[in-house]
């Protein structure tokens, strides 16, 4: 379905008539443009089916039939870029998802921040190093995280870069997804092996074991499990922020079924909190794609800004094509998201409810680390669940930042990680992410919270 606006005058280059926050400072403008036409020139990295599928599949989240998962890096590295690493970031979302589906007895949609998940906004164009002021590290699709001078130049040619990486990574994940590493009964088996690791596996023990009771009578039912693809195969899709709005245009391209213009850099795209002006650059490129679209909104937002932006990016009322992701903070997230809850309800827009738990959360220690609290984190899911069950709304997702690897980069969960921990593998580019251990205890916490809603 084509998404126009009030008036048909949008192209993909429309946006460059409206202010764009965040954009990188970038010192050759003729290794810019020819960049963006290296990148303009190679195939799409997503197919616009794909995206009309996973539209589909956020309609029923919006109708309260399906629940989405959205997971993945805070910035994709250049450097930490390997077979195994998306493996064991899939490997957590799948586990996720199986113990989500399980308890809630819903479809669970996922969807990676992975496969161009490399641009980073920034609160300041430059931070200070020692006496040094120098710019800002934007994520590896724009410059290094070195802290020099030098390192910190916007590089043209990462664009290309960060093209390549992604194409492997959807390659990568097309191929875990539909070859077998997926199976229902391959991810419970490592769903088992963390309850029998886990200080607190007693606590999810009776899960574990009443999906592994249903696996065994699906077999005694004369269902084999290892190649029934409803059982063997899943489908996972892609989603990043679109900052960068020069790359975004670049793979942006009409739908030869629809006719609709597609951005086919990811199937779903977002807006971040400190981009998302109705009347900037950001909303107006999104606006004009058909994809699956998202837009976060922080305790600062209002209902009136809620409404505009709905009615911007969504004029048609088409169910799955939006998805707002309320990033507010542990203490603020129930008193905040209520009248926005009603206000968009009463105004009849059919949007996907996400809680990003994470960001309205992050501290910096004495040390100067940033982290995350495992406990503020479960806090504000909390109060996200105790909003929608006040207004009768679905609370539709999570959206929030993890890697398979074992990090130390936000403390507590069930290992209880301290202050001391965070130096022992701290390896993020840029935010504190969860581990693969608190990633599915997230999930088991969650499941709780949203079968409470509705049993």
């Amino acid at each position: 379905m084509i998404v126009m606006s009030r008036n048909d005058s949008w192209a993909p280059d429309s946006w460059q008539g409206f202010e764009a926050r965040q954009q990188p400072q970038w010192p050759d403008e003729a290794a810019l443009q020819s960049a963006l036409k290296t990148v303009s020139a190679l195939p799409p990295l997503v197919f616009a089916g794909e995206a009309r599928s996973l539209q589909a599949n956020l309609a029923q989240v919006a109708a309260g039939n399906a629940f989405l998962l959205q997971a993945g890096d805070c910035a994709e590295s250049f450097e930490d870029f390997s077979a195994d690493s998306i493996r064991e970031k899939l490997r957590v979302i799948l586990q996720m998802a199986v113990v989500l589906t399980y308890s809630m007895g819903v479809p669970v949609v996922k969807v990676g921040r992975m496969a161009g998940q490399f641009a980073k906004p920034r609160s300041s164009p430059t931070e200070k190093i020692g006496d040094l002021e120098i710019p800002s590290f934007r994520g590896h699709i724009v410059n290094a995280e070195a802290p020099t001078e030098a390192a910190r130049v916007p590089d043209a040619d990462r664009l290309v870069q960060a093209y390549h990486q992604s194409a492997s990574t959807l390659n990568l994940l097309r191929a875990f997804t539909k070859g077998g590493f997926a199976a229902l009964d391959r991810v419970h088996a490592w769903t088992q092996e963390f309850v029998g690791s886990s200080p607190e596996g007693q606590r999810y023990r009776q899960l574990a074991s009443e999906i592994d009771r249903a696996l065994r009578f699906m077999r005694a039912c004369g269902m084999d499990t290892e190649t029934n693809a409803n059982l063997r195969e899943v489908d996972v899709y892609t989603s990043h922020e679109a900052l960068l709005l020069g790359y975004e245009e670049a793979l942006t391209r009409r739908d030869s079924l629809s006719g609709a213009w597609f951005d086919c850099s990811a199937h779903m795209l977002w807006i971040g909190e400190r981009t998302r002006e109705v009347d900037g650059a950001h909303v107006e490129f999104l606006r004009g794609v058909a994809n699956p679209i998202g837009c976060k909104i922080g305790p600062s937002t209002t209902v009136d800004e809620v409404l505009e932006l709905c009615e911007r990016l969504n004029p048609a009322h088409i169910p799955g094509r939006l998805t707002l992701i309320s990033r507010m903070g542990a203490s603020d997230v129930e008193a905040c998201l209520r009248p926005i809850l009603r206000a968009v309800t009463d105004a009849g827009h059919p949007v996907v409810w996400a809680c990003d738990p994470m960001h309205g959360n992050t501290y910096s220690t004495p040390s100067g680390r940033k982290t995350r609290h495992f406990d503020a984190i479960i806090a504000e899911i909390e109060g996200f669940v105790r909003a929608h069950r006040a207004e009768g709304t679905w609370p539709g997702g999570i959206h929030v930042e993890l890697t398979g690897e074992n990090v130390t980069e936000c403390l507590g969960g069930a290992d209880a990680l301290d202050d001391a921990d965070l130096d022992h593998r701290y390896e993020t580019v840029c935010d504190p992410r969860l581990n693969g251990r608190q990633g599915l205890e997230l999930a088991f916490r969650t499941a709780e919270l949203v079968s409470s809603v509705n049993p």
